[in-house]
């Protein structure tokens, strides 16, 4: 299990654009729509394979029947980062180990295809602190198809109450820019980008 990428969610793909954009100092990229969930987002680039996006409820889609995912049916408030994914090579294999992420759902967006956890009512455990996990399957990665931002994630903070107890559920994950802290339920990206380290929250 390894980090794949972040989510700022977003009332409006607009408003999130207008936060992520002035925070960073750089241009989001076009992504697309999730028609399973009623979503669509914005994409950036980072090095090291990563990459961030914003999501929101596209209000051209019909609602879906059931949750949406990253708990957005819930979401108001200001832009913020809200959720982070981890990649597995072994979508079913992971979920024996973290029953707790959700039964899988087949998804794509284009060409991309892939399989995610997802919780029943769309909400992770830890208060969304837990990553949701996700296997890539066909048209390869998002992060290829984005032009260089020249931006770095330094650091991942994840801050729950049970900061310990979270990261003991995650033993297999390579926790390499991923720090867990005791606190108030939160997560803040430290980015490395060309205007100098910013940080998102």
């Amino acid at each position: 299990m390894w980090l794949d990428h972040l989510a700022v969610a977003a009332e409006t793909l607009e408003a999130g654009r207008a936060v992520v954009e002035d925070r960073l100092g750089l241009p989001l990229q076009p992504g697309g729509r999730h028609a399973h969930f009623g979503t669509h987002n914005l994409l950036l680039g980072l090095e090291d394979g990563l990459y961030l996006e914003v999501i929101a409820v596209d209000p051209d889609a019909p609602a879906p029947a059931y949750p949406r995912w990253f708990d957005l049916d819930r979401f108001a408030g200001a832009p913020r980062l809200s959720n982070w994914i981890c990649a597995v090579d072994d979508l079913d294999a992971a979920i024996a180990r973290h029953p707790e992420a959700g039964p899988p759902v087949d998804l794509a967006r284009g060409d991309l295809r892939w399989r995610m956890a997802v919780p029943g009512d769309g909400i992770l455990p830890f208060e969304n602190r837990f990553p949701a996990l996700i296997e890539w399957q066909a048209g390869g990665h998002p992060s290829e198809r984005l032009p260089a931002s020249g931006a770095r994630l330094e650091r991942l903070v994840v801050a729950h109450p049970q900061a310990n107890a979270l990261r003991a559920k995650l033993s297999d994950l390579d926790a390499s820019r991923v720090v867990f802290e005791p606190g108030a339920p939160a997560l803040r990206a430290e980015i490395a980008t060309p205007h100098g380290m910013r940080r998102l929250e």
